[in-house]
């Protein structure tokens, strides 16, 4: 991983060079250009001191999130910079060629050089504001997502019943519980029947999510309250050994528990309302590699009938499209999250876009195949870039009909 992000920054190195023609343009002054180059060389001293301190195949969340902000803000920002100044010596590669075939006298335009070069740096340090804005307080804008949803075989009994899912809260991501409490109080406002989480509660140990148990008992519903297990709710990105991630799991398991979850680990639970029932299965972990495959489908649904209405909690998209379509169990809805829509994207009605699509083609919202729905949760809370751009942390409420 370290080896990884010091070559980018090499290139971000490489690109400075690039960026300082643009700088040079517009700061005339020798005391300016001295100053640029210095805030521009503690950047990067900063950032390759938490780079080194993580050390080598180490996960911190926190040293990550730091080095990630850092890029987005002051060092990828650029790019738009080098773009500008890229338009520009194309323009005069093309003069230059123009002129050497007319014979004639060589031109410059320094107003188009100096106008691309400060459109650049206003959309350089318009990102920059949109990032910083995403870091204060994008990761709060929690959006109570409405859907309506018909489910196979529902019973009579269920129709209207209301469902709140909630996914990957990375409690140790928040620096304080309370700065959580307006979307708490947003999932209970939906008055839910069942309140299920699609895993993912802590970065890295079940510790992180200690302080957050008081909170997240307020977390209210009329039939029960269901988790499962996400990737890095086992702790193997911290923990070396398998005993540790066991027993950093039983920890975990027993927080959620004082927070009035239920873990589901490959079985199945039964809601029952008016003689009628609504089975809510829970898998374990189960991703494309390097992510575990712990999910067990048929443990789960065994001793389900056949056609009785099932829902699953799974909390990794690609296990749907691998196992949970054509499985025999026949189950109409998986709920997953997982991807966070990567945090960063656009999310309008009609333009849904995120780099994470490349490696998830099912990153968001509503998905149906082979007569089998699949709902990709936003995610509630953030991992590694300590913040949301274009893509809100979601709590989504789902009615059956």
């Amino acid at each position: 991983m370290v080896k990884n992000i010091l070559i980018v920054l090499g290139l971000f190195f490489l690109l400075e060079f690039y960026v300082y023609k643009a700088v040079g343009v517009l700061l005339k002054s020798p005391q300016f250009r001295i100053i640029y180059i210095s805030v521009t060389a503690l950047i990067y001293i900063v950032e390759l001191y938490f780079i080194f301190s993580i050390g080598i195949n180490k996960y911190d969340a926190h040293k990550m999130s730091y080095i990630i902000s850092i890029a987005l803000i002051f060092l990828l920002p650029k790019v738009f910079i080098a773009f500008f100044l890229l338009i520009d010596d194309v323009f005069r590669l093309l003069d230059y060629g123009i002129q050497h075939l007319n014979r004639s006298e060589e031109k410059h335009y320094p107003h188009r050089r100096n106008f691309l070069s400060l459109l650049g740096l206003g959309l350089a340090g318009l990102f920059s504001g949109i990032v910083v804005d995403g870091i204060i307080f994008g990761k709060y804008r929690h959006r109570a997502r409405l859907v309506k949803l018909k489910i196979k075989n529902l019973p009579k009994a269920f129709k209207g019943y209301t469902i709140v899912q909630i996914s990957d809260v990375h409690s140790g991501s928040f620096s304080h519980p309370e700065k959580l409490r307006n979307a708490i109080n947003l999932i209970n406002e939906q008055q839910a029947d069942l309140v299920l989480f699609t895993g993912d509660m802590v970065n890295m140990v079940a510790e992180e999510f200690e302080p957050f148990v008081p909170l997240f008992s307020e977390i209210k519903a009329k039939d029960a309250k269901l988790a499962v297990l996400g990737n890095h709710d086992y702790g193997y990105y911290y923990y070396t050994t398998d005993k540790e991630q066991k027993a950093n799991v039983a920890k975990l398991i027993e927080l959620e528990e004082k927070a009035g979850f239920q873990m589901l680990r490959n079985e199945h639970t039964v809601i029952e309302k008016a003689g009628e029932r609504l089975y809510i299965i829970g898998v374990e972990n189960w991703g494309l590699p390097p992510f575990p495959q712990y999910g067990d489908l048929d443990k789960a649904t065994e001793g389900i009938p056949q056609n009785a209405a099932k829902i699953l909690m799974s909390h990794d998209p690609t296990h749907f499209d691998e196992v949970v379509k054509t499985h025999p169990s026949d189950i109409a809805l998986t709920l997953s999250g997982h991807t966070h829509g990567m945090q960063f994207g656009l999310d309008l009605k009609n333009i849904k876009w995120s780099p994470v699509q490349y490696k998830y083609p099912k990153w968001i919202d509503l998905y149906e195949s082979l007569g089998k729905y699949l709902y990709v949760n936003r995610g509630f809370g953030v991992l590694g870039f300590p913040g949301r751009v274009g893509v809100n942390p979601e709590i989504t409420v789902f009615t059956l009909k």
